[in-house]
């Protein structure tokens, strides 16, 4: 499976930013999706995660209530919709597919894109 994820960019604080992240390859293997990121200095940390099929989801408490993840089946695409920008949300943003149905631990996840950067300028 390959991920590619892009969308990042720099906003202000109080902005909305939509990242995406196109699957390709064994997606048929894939049970479910993930977003990490990973601040400068800081270890990488679970952002939100969904089914395959899109029923299950899952939020860290520092994205929930301003992030909405979704996917597009056909596109085999996931998209992470993030509102309120803080500039604590600054990070390079990761996606992963998994085996296994949602998680947020970053060692259940099987597959990793190349990271996007979101800088949120204050």
């Amino acid at each position: 499976v390959q991920l590619q994820a892009f969308g990042g960019g720099l906003v202000q604080a109080g902005d909305s930013l939509r990242l995406s992240c196109a699957a390709s390859g064994r997606t048929f293997s894939t049970v479910s999706m993930g977003w990490f990121r990973q601040a400068p200095g800081k270890e990488r940390e679970f952002v939100a995660a969904i089914s395959w099929s899109g029923r299950i989801t899952a939020y860290s408490d520092s994205v929930k209530g301003r992030s909405t993840i979704s996917i597009d089946n056909a596109k085999n695409t996931v998209y992470l919709q993030m509102n309120s920008l803080k500039p604590e949300d600054t990070a390079v943003y990761y996606c992963a597919a998994s085996f296994r149905p949602p998680r947020t631990r970053e060692n259940e996840y099987n597959y990793w894109g190349q990271g996007t950067q979101v800088t949120v300028s204050s």
